[in-house]
């Protein structure tokens, strides 16, 4: 789990917890990240800390308190969610597959199906679409007749919903500072290393704004 990031856009509530900690319906975003990988059966987590990261780890500990286990990777500045990740590498290792997940995303998708969704590629990634922020109108071009209304439909491109399976040998391609999506995955598309896996109904959120925070109890109530 991503989760060094100054979260500097959610200030000044970032000023004295680290974003992972932020509370969406009474309870830390990384709570909440946590219990709903839980529910699809994981149950070890990696946390890549910085920003604040004595805050992460008191909250959180061992895991012991939430039913799972927890370790820690910590960097003492600012890597990048390729670096980070690569700072990570000596407790990844040994895995042959893992799940990727950015520290600010809420979402009730099924994670275990990227997993399934590799292959024989080196790494598969989530995609989502959004929905509209505003209602459309339908209408006749040529008589301007208004034919129908709907509200907030879900746009038509698809994003990178930051939730990944990535095997081993990805860490190969990870920079030692930088992004996976600027830095890794250029590079895991131009070998033809990168497989998606579209979710189309399950809700979604990454939290990069105090609206986002209350928008974001719409998504853990499905959790």
């Amino acid at each position: 789990m991503l989760s060094g990031g100054y979260g500097k856009r959610l200030k000044p509530l970032t000023e004295s917890l680290p974003k992972p900690l932020l509370e969406v319906a009474g309870k830390p975003i990384i709570v909440w990240q946590i219990e709903w990988l839980k529910k699809h059966g994981i149950d070890e987590f990696i946390i890549c800390v910085g920003y604040l990261r004595e805050k992460i780890i008191e909250t959180l500990g061992s895991g012991h308190r939430l039913g799972v286990k927890i370790g820690y990777s910590v960097e003492d500045e600012p890597l990048g969610t390729g670096g980070a990740l690569k700072n990570a590498e000596h407790l990844l290792k040994s895995d042959k597959v893992f799940l990727v997940l950015n520290g600010d995303v809420l979402t009730t998708l099924n994670p275990l199906k990227l997993i399934e969704g590799l292959g024989s590629s080196l790494a598969c990634m989530a995609l989502t679409r959004l929905p509209s922020p505003y209602g459309i109108v339908e209408f006749d071009r040529e008589t301007r007749l208004v034919k129908r209304f709907e509200e907030k439909p879900r746009l038509p491109n698809y994003i990178n919903a930051g939730v990944y399976a990535f095997t081993t040998d990805v860490l190969s391609y990870l920079p030692e500072q930088g992004d996976l999506e600027k830095q890794t995955f250029p590079r895991l598309v131009e070998k033809k290393a990168l497989m998606a896996v579209l979710y189309e109904e399950d809700d979604w959120i990454s939290i990069d704004s105090h609206k986002d925070l209350e928008e974001a109890k719409r998504v853990v109530e499905k959790v």
